[in-house]
């Protein structure tokens, strides 16, 4: 990271971050639909360790569930002080992408087939995420 993306402390904007997890999210969103795809929903992001200005940030992005035209991704950022070889998770980010078809509507994802116990596990949790999400989108309507 560079001195233009962080504050005067030398600690990387949370904003640029987050750009950088909704760029890794949407490449696995594409990867799977080949298609076009919006961000949707950023559910869920933690900043747990800042990232410095010299860090190198690696991301990596894993479809965790589909429905009929959107997707869950899990982005995990880790920085390393290049020096040291120091590594950290500082960043964990579960984005909701919609596949979009030529016209800009929505357009059905290939589904996501969930085969070892891992994959299986983040799929139960991202259907729990959607369930909340579904349930406050229901709460905030019915305050309206």
């Amino acid at each position: 990271m560079l001195p233009g993306d962080a504050n005067n402390q030398g600690d990387v904007h949370g904003g640029t971050i987050m750009k950088l997890v909704d760029t890794a999210g949407a490449i696995a969103a594409v990867r799977h639909a080949r298609t076009r795809v919006v961000t949707a929903v950023v559910d869920q992001m933690t900043f747990d360790a800042p990232v410095h200005v010299g860090d190198l940030v690696e991301l990596s992005a894993r479809l965790t569930w589909t429905g009929h035209t959107s997707m869950e991704v899990q982005v995990t950022v880790v920085a390393e002080r290049v020096v040291t070889g120091e590594r950290r998770v500082t960043s964990t980010a579960y984005v909701v992408y919609v596949a979009l078809d030529e016209t800009g509507r929505p357009k059905p994802v290939p589904p996501f087939e969930p085969r070892t116990p891992d994959e299986r596990r983040r799929w139960r949790a991202a259907e729990a995420r959607r369930e909340a999400r579904l349930r406050a989108r229901q709460e905030h309507q019915a305050g309206r």
